[in-house]
């Protein structure tokens, strides 16, 4: 889990380091008029780094240290040496590819703001339910059900969420990282999709 390790200790260090900083943390933050307009695009992956409270940190660094550790194993086991840099990838690109719907519905919107590692770490959320469907996973300890089930159900409701909007979170990064997640791991290994058909069925 060295991969993983490195990845909380940087999300973690860079967003200390930010709160501490204001200019700092204006300057890391999806800002999407920033970004589209000024074309600074390094927003698109700092973003990734930064989160608004601790809170907001704890739960990415909670489920980044679960999920993302069990996906880095999958990966050193089934791409040996280039595991590692697979997940990195895996997760960078996420944060990226999670953004670009945000940036693009609010690029004129120049008080418009997001943060946070969630959009990465839903891709590996359901990078590890493709892997293991049926393993039970739980939503903050209480509600447990199959993967395949609670991954269906994020999706569903980050689509509702997000044309609900109104309580600050973007769920559209959760929504687009969690589909980024499953074409990543599809592309890179098809037969995934074979064996999650014939685990289920």
């Amino acid at each position: 889990m060295e991969v993983t390790y490195g990845l909380m200790i940087a999300i973690g260090a860079i967003t200390y380091y930010a709160w501490q900083r204001q200019d700092i943390h204006r300057k890391l933050m999806l800002n999407t008029y920033a970004t589209f307009h000024q074309k600074q695009l390094g927003r698109l992956i700092t973003s990734g780094f930064v989160h608004n409270n601790g809170i907001h940190l704890f739960m990415n660094l909670f489920t980044l240290y679960f999920f993302g550790g069990a996906v880095e194993n999958i990966f050193n086991l089934y791409f040996g040496s280039s595991g590692d840099f697979l997940y990195i990838i895996l997760f960078l690109s996420a944060v990226v590819i999670a953004n670009l719907p945000t940036l693009f519905k609010y690029k004129d919107n120049p008080n418009y703001n997001s943060l946070g590692a969630s959009g990465g770490v839903s891709a590996l959320v359901m990078a590890f339910i493709l892997f293991d469907p049926l393993q039970d996973l739980c939503l903050y300890g209480i509600l447990c059900l199959p993967g395949y089930m609670l991954g269906a159900l994020f999706i569903v409701y980050s689509i509702i969420m997000g044309k609900r909007g109104g309580d600050n979170i973007n769920h559209d990064a959760h929504l687009f990282g969690a589909l980024y997640g499953i074409v990543f791991i599809l592309l890179l290994k098809p037969s995934t999709l074979t064996e999650f058909m014939n685990t289920m069925f």
